[in-house]
């Protein structure tokens, strides 16, 4: 059925639409969500990466160098939300989105080739969100009340003492604010996860 010209049902349009929020789910329910229990941020992934796909896909329908994909690509990639930070790591996967919608739009290989690439992403991904290479360190920003450990011939005494207030397995710290009137400080502990 055509209206205006266009094919109504794209069978292209929706397998590689099909292929895209398969692997966008996979990456972002499977990976982020396992690893890191937030949701709040599905609707920015979830939305970036089905306008960068429909954008990208409709494009591409016009005759557009390789160069001018990469700019549109580069363009998405580099916006960002001033009214909240975000992290590095949720930035990383926002670009993993971006990336994969871009992918699934203008790539000029069949369907399978398209799947294995995007199939590597997502097993790189995993492979480096798990401790399989490296063991995942977490950090917590704490107060500390105990100002008179914060000496450097402390730092001992200050581990022991913040293993044992914190119950974790403290590997390392980073004094960040000391306050003298309030006899407190502001410390970062860095533990492994268990």
């Amino acid at each position: 059925m055509n209206i205006l010209g266009f094919n109504v049902i794209n069978s292209e349009l929706l397998s590689r639409y099909v292929l895209n929020l398969m692997l966008a789910v996979f990456l972002i329910r499977g990976i982020y969500y396992t690893n890191y229990k937030r949701s709040d941020l599905f609707l920015t992934f979830f939305s970036f990466n089905n306008i960068i796909f429909f954008v990208s896909f409709m494009l591409n329908k016009v005759e557009l160098s390789t160069g001018a994909a990469f700019g549109l690509f580069a363009v998405f990639s580099i916006l960002r939300y001033r009214t909240e930070g975000i992290s590095a790591k949720d930035m990383t996967y926002l670009f993993l989105n971006i990336a994969i919608g871009l992918l699934t739009a203008v790539s000029i290989g069949n369907i399978l080739d398209i799947s294995l690439i995007g199939a590597m992403i997502l097993f790189i991904t995993f492979i480096l969100e798990s401790n399989f290479f490296i063991k995942k360190e977490s950090a917590k920003v704490i107060q500390y009340d105990d100002i008179k450990l914060i000496h450097e011939d402390q730092k001992d005494l200050l581990l022991e003492d913040l293993k044992k207030r914190t119950g974790l397995e403290v590997k390392r710290f980073i004094i960040n604010e000391i306050d003298f009137l309030k006899d407190c400080c502001t410390i970062t502990i860095y533990y492994f996860d268990k």
